[in-house]
């Protein structure tokens, strides 16, 4: 006998042209669906044969909540780009007619291989780490609970989804860009142990060097934070570059402000560039130079994904890009 085919919220929801949020509200008797559309919604469904469950196809009552999980030192008074992706992403998941909860995972809950609060109250239908945790607790995550993404990092682990800018293209493009103002002598700042992001922007910015014939050395790197991702101060050599090219527009601001303490210049001294483009325009007295790849773009792939993976809907599986664009400003100089 042939085995009849799983009826997904999906379908129910393509055949009444809606959206799968709204199937999973009707048939978890959630509030935002009207009193007739719900009974269509369940009528089709009996129709289809769907197996309603507790809630949703996980098996759990629906919540209609995204979890949105951050490691502590990501919220650094700092590292305020993870707050303003946190936004996007709540914006995002709102427009989708999903609600965000967040949570601060400690670095003791994550050495410790903590459950996440939301997870063990069941609050949350799926969620999103935002931020790099250790392959450790991700495989302890994994081990139980498959409906969450990756945001802006990636490990080795090939079984999981997730969504990241495309860091090594955009640095590639941003060094290259130096490199074309004459500029010969370059220094990378940020902890290249840190993060995935870090790493590949570190990458991106070796590639545009040995393509330009110019010796690239591990070493050299310069500092922004230790190995707990906490910032730390920086060290700057005492044969000064052509160009630091900063990890992020955060780092950059604070080389600004070093060099400016030590008597130097930018960018009639030495270049600096960033990465992100969100810096506050108080933050630093020289337009800077960077990479914008817009929060709302990386928020809506993810929210996309982590909704349809949540919901039982087809999907690309693994790491999705997004990709930006050089911003130029003041803070790089050509040389004559």
């Amino acid at each position: 006998m042939e085995k009849k085919a799983k009826v997904r919220l999906s379908d129910i929801a393509e055949r009444l042209d809606i959206s799968t949020v709204t199937v999973s509200k009707a048939l978890a008797n959630k509030d935002g669906v009207g009193d007739e559309l719900r009974q269509r919604i369940k009528e089709l469904a009996e129709e289809m044969g769907y197996r309603v469950k507790k809630g949703g196809d996980n098996g759990k009552a629906i919540t209609g909540n995204i979890g949105i999980l951050i490691p502590s030192r990501f919220f650094a008074p700092s590292s305020s780009f993870y707050w303003y992706l946190f936004n996007s992403l709540s914006t995002e998941l709102l427009n989708r007619s999903y609600y965000s909860i967040m949570e601060l995972l400690s670095a003791e809950d994550e050495k410790n291989l903590v459950l996440p609060r939301m997870l063990k109250d069941n609050k949350v239908d799926g969620f999103i780490v935002l931020g790099q945790v250790s392959d450790e607790y991700l495989n302890f995550i994994n081990t139980s609970y498959e409906n969450f993404i990756l945001v802006d990092f990636y490990t080795s682990m090939n079984n999981l989804d997730g969504v990241s800018d495309d860091n090594f293209y955009c640095s590639y493009l941003l060094t290259s860009y130096v490199i074309s103002q004459g500029h010969k002598k370059l220094r990378f700042v940020g902890n290249f142990e840190s993060t995935s992001s870090i790493r590949d922007r570190f990458m991106g910015f070796a590639k545009a060097l040995m393509e330009n014939g110019m010796n690239v050395n591990k070493a050299d790197i310069i500092n922004d934070r230790d190995e707990n991702g906490y910032s730390i101060p920086l060290e700057i050599p005492s044969e000064l570059p052509d160009a630091f090219i900063c990890n992020c527009d955060e780092t950059a601001a604070v080389m600004i402000q070093t060099l400016m303490e030590k008597g130097y210049k930018v960018p009639e001294d030495v270049s600096v560039t960033g990465f992100d483009n969100f810096l506050a325009t108080n933050k630093t007295s020289v337009p800077l130079t960077t990479v914008s790849i817009r929060t709302e773009d990386t928020a809506s792939v993810a929210a996309d994904l982590i909704i349809k993976k949540v919901t039982g809907q087809p999907y690309v599986k693994g790491r999705h890009l997004v990709s930006g664009s050089l911003v130029i400003r003041d803070s790089v100089k050509a040389k004559n």
